[in-house]
């Protein structure tokens, strides 16, 4: 999952990124409205976590301008107040959920997964494919009813392979899901992960490489 964390805080935000990353999400960060609406121009993100009280161009701004666009990106907006009428202005803005400050840090990432979920086509929560059984929620694989132990890269490439439902994906989306816009592009990471991943999945291979193309579950 590709999140945006838009926060002016620097340290807020470099945190809920620390921590969504800690989850095997690809993590961006911008620490305003105008830099946000430059990154959303170039990538497609999966959830933006959207900090109201935005400088340079407001957070409210930046819904508004996202939702005229028509993004497929699901927004979480973030403000100090929690009153029934804030809440309702920022979801009429076109937000699509809303948490006060402070807040508990695991609901932020249910409320970021749940959000992931519904910018995707519908899936089921836990996927199963080729005897593979990958659990996002709990962050559990098994092959056969065997649990194997993944690293979150892994876990997030091998999700991203299982929620094509067999079409190929390219090296350029995993790159875009599993990490984030500061991966060489031309890096081998995908490559490398791909080799440990089949590895730990075992035998006999379910991950095809369509040579110039990408892979397939």
């Amino acid at each position: 999952m590709r999140v945006l964390v838009v926060e002016d805080e620097r340290v807020m935000a470099d945190a809920i990124a620390t921590g969504l990353r800690r989850e095997a999400m690809a993590v961006d960060v911008a620490y305003d409205g105008a830099a946000a609406l430059e990154k959303t121009g170039y990538i497609d993100y999966d959830v933006i976590v959207l900090d109201r009280d935005l400088p340079k161009v407001h957070g409210d701004e930046v819904a508004r301008r996202l939702v005229a666009q028509r993004s497929a990106s699901r927004i979480i907006m973030l403000t100090a107040s929690g009153e029934v009428d804030d809440k309702i202005e920022g979801l009429e803005l076109g937000a699509d959920d809303y948490l006060a400050k402070p807040f508990a840090f695991m609901e932020l990432v249910a409320r970021v997964r749940a959000l992931g979920r519904r910018s995707a086509p519908a899936l089921p929560p836990v996927l199963e494919r080729a005897g593979i059984r990958l659990d996002p929620g709990k962050r559990l694989v098994t092959r056969d009813g065997n649990e194997i132990s993944l690293t979150k890269k892994e876990f997030a490439v091998l999700e991203e392979l299982m929620r094509a439902e067999g079409a190929v994906v390219s090296q350029e989306d995993l790159l875009d899901k599993a990490w984030d816009e500061h991966i060489d592009p031309f890096t081998n990471v995908v490559r490398v992960t791909m080799m440990t991943l089949r590895k730990k999945l075992g035998e006999p291979q379910i991950i095809e490489t369509v040579p110039g193309v990408g892979y397939r579950l």
